[in-house]
């Protein structure tokens, strides 16, 4: 995981914002689908207490912390992380964040989370089943017995027999200035693909791209759900978007007591 996908969210961190039409109630939207989620399955009164382990620039855990939920947050790329802390701090939100390959959340210090997230198609990061299969674990090493676990991903079960190359030229014009959008998908085999995203946008010395690439494995939903036992999670089940309201299918399973 480290590399290429370190590298893609470092040089997309000052600009990740602006793949969204409204970033602010993007934040507001999914916090609006995942906390109902994260509460009926936790089984926890407010306040739930949550390790972001793929936080980014802060899309969910920004969400979630103005909802009341206690998020603690790590990423792989540490200017995604300083921005998350330069966003919490203009929200006045208490978020401790922290550097973080889910190989290896060692760095986070608390453990006996009720809840983790791992969102918007971070687990397809990893190079193969063993490196999946360790970083749930590392996941599940945070968990208190019977947390759970919400991830997303792409609809790979359907996306691996169209391999799409194009995604989601989107153009907005708003008080961010105006900008396009777009992502590519260069398939390298039937599994692999990188992804590349291109951000332009309009400043006062005339337009600017912003590029970030990284690799992705496609994930079909019973590989997740295979690997998730493997690493000694139980109860696996899905929600897909006709059924939870947010845009990917999410998987929720809960950390083996043992």
């Amino acid at each position: 995981m480290a590399g290429d996908t370190e590298h893609c969210y470092d040089d997309l961190a000052d600009y990740y914002d602006l793949i969204f039409e409204n970033w602010e109630a993007s934040m507001a939207r999914q916090a609006e689908v995942l906390g109902p989620i994260l509460e009926r399955a936790s089984g926890v009164a407010q306040p739930v207490r949550i390790l972001d382990c793929a936080c980014g620039i802060g899309t969910q855990t920004l969400g979630l912390a103005k909802a009341g939920f206690k998020v603690t947050a790590s990423d792989i790329s540490s200017r995604a992380v300083d921005r998350l802390r330069v966003e919490a701090a203009r929200r006045s939100l208490d978020i401790q964040s922290f550097v973080a390959n889910m190989l290896n959340l060692s760095v986070v210090p608390d453990t006996d989370f009720d809840a983790a997230i791992c969102i918007d198609n971070a687990l397809p990061h990893l190079d193969s089943d063993e490196q999946l299969v360790a970083a749930l674990g590392q996941i599940r090493s945070k968990l208190r017995p019977e947390g759970l676990l919400v991830a997303s991903i792409r609809d790979y079960d359907r996306q691996i027999e169209e391999r799409p190359v194009v995604q989601g030229l989107a153009f907005y014009d708003d008080q961010d200035g105006r900008r396009i959008v777009l992502q590519v998908w260069d398939w390298i085999d039937d599994l692999r693909y990188v992804f590349h995203l291109y951000i332009t946008h309009e400043t006062a010395a005339g337009w600017q791209v912003t590029h970030g690439a990284a690799k992705y494995r496609a994930l079909r939903r019973d590989q997740l759900t295979e690997a998730l036992n493997q690493a000694r999670f139980r109860k696996v089940r899905w929600l897909l978007p006709a059924e939870s309201g947010f845009y990917q299918p999410v998987v929720l399973a809960e950390a083996d007591e043992g």
